[in-house]
């Protein structure tokens, strides 16, 4: 089988990951063994590839988060609970991998193999999470979603929506902003054509409740500048500093401590694996919600990009690519295709 794996610690994906071929897996006593048919592209995949989550952890070792796909053997403790055949997603390292071998607790059954539940293991539940713990949204409050169409941003928007929030979300382009309106944004704005500081000031002088942020650098310094009395600023993630060297933007935070006092104002980060225990809850919700079209999962295979369908082990590359240049619209997500010849 082909896998990634990271041989170089780097942030330029292209240049940390190399394409290998390597027998495939045995699982052990509680594990699967799962054929991949998708798997998803995240922004930290290039953190975790330059080292930044776990510095004692040295190259070589399997790349990827997220996958999706069916149970093609497994261990005499998982046969308790699953079955060859099933169709499970799972959460774990080495997801980029035509197989890979997953702990049967990291996994979960979903109804098919569709790229959709994929959207909801990572980007989902970091909204879900976030927003119940650290947001505490109250109906008619304002609620700030930058890089709104992105993975995680599209369920942002939808879950304030069904707090009965009033939501802005930033975005690039009027097709995403076309979008966003479909999934219920109250004002989406796109910073390509409109200066969103200047939008916020005029059409919310009373600023901002909750922010949902991922962007960083100067859309952060914004976002702080817009909150409310009493606002709440989560930080997810800040995307537009990963591919540097230190993994960060600079930022002017000389006069934070005042912004922040003056508004009775506050900032928490949220990293989704300090929240471990409440995922399955969390997860259950979801695709109740899927399932029962209350939530929407747009995910974005790569149709329109220059080359096409994200297809194959060596298109991740490409999806890693296409994510940075701020082209997609939902979750990229890459198809794992499998040789004829496979007798697995």
């Amino acid at each position: 089988m082909r896998k990634l794996v990271v041989t170089k610690l780097s942030p330029n994906f292209r240049e940390a990951v190399s394409l290998q071929t390597v027998p495939v897996p045995t699982p052990g006593d509680g594990d699967l063994l799962i054929r991949n048919r998708f798997v998803g592209i995240n922004a930290s995949d290039i953190n975790y590839s330059a080292g930044r989550y776990d510095p004692s952890v040295k190259p070589p070792f399997a790349s990827g988060f997220e996958g999706i796909g069916e149970v093609v053997a497994l261990g005499l403790s998982a046969s308790a609970t699953y079955t060859v055949g099933q169709s499970v997603a799972y959460m774990g390292d080495g997801a980029f991998a035509e197989y890979v071998v997953m702990p049967a607790r990291n996994a979960m059954p979903v109804p098919s193999i569709e790229p959709k539940y994929l959207a909801l293991l990572l980007s989902g539940v970091t909204a879900y999470l976030s927003l119940k713990n650290l947001g505490s949204l109250t109906e008619g409050e304002n609620v700030l979603v930058t890089a709104a169409a992105g993975g995680t941003g599209q369920f942002a928007v939808q879950l304030a929506k069904r707090a009965k929030c009033h939501v802005i979300g930033t975005c690039s382009s009027d097709e995403k902003a076309g979008f966003l309106k479909s999934i219920g944004c109250d004002r989406p704005i796109n910073y390509k054509t409109e200066d969103v500081s200047a939008v916020l000031r005029k059409e919310y002088p009373g600023g901002v409740d909750v922010v949902y942020e991922s962007v960083g650098g100067s859309l952060f310094e914004m976002a702080v500048n817009c909150l409310a009395n009493k606002g709440r600023l989560i930080i997810i993630g800040f995307i537009s500093g990963y591919q540097s060297a230190s993994g960060l933007k600079p930022i002017r935070a000389e006069a934070l401590p005042a912004k922040l006092l003056l508004k009775s104002a506050s900032i928490r980060g949220f990293f989704l694996p300090h929240y471990y225990s409440e995922y399955a809850g969390a997860m259950k919700d979801l695709l109740e919600m899927c399932e029962n079209g209350e939530v929407s999962c747009e995910v974005d295979t790569g149709e329109l990009s220059p080359e096409g369908r994200f297809l194959g082990l060596d298109s991740v590359f490409r999806a890693v690519d296409y994510m940075y240049s701020g082209r997609n619209l939902g979750k990229v997500v890459v198809e794992v295709c499998h040789p004829v010849s496979s007798k697995l």
